[in-house]
């Protein structure tokens, strides 16, 4: 998944305003313990980070 694909997502369903905060702010055990921008900024690939947040925040399976 392209990174833009992925900022996308994120905005659609958190909203444009909220997806950056939460990316910055909310720690998730499905990424080790880190933050979304955390976890890129590891070297995760875009596609198992939506999978963590999608995960941790039941996102509906037809926008996963």
């Amino acid at each position: 998944m392209r990174l833009t694909t992925f900022w996308e997502r994120m905005a659609d369903h958190f909203g444009s305003g909220y997806a950056d905060s939460f990316a910055r702010d909310h720690v998730m055990a499905e990424l080790g313990g880190r933050t979304v921008h955390q976890a890129l900024d590891a070297g995760w690939e875009t596609k198992d980070v939506w999978r963590a947040v999608c995960s941790a925040m039941e996102i509906p399976a037809e926008k996963r």
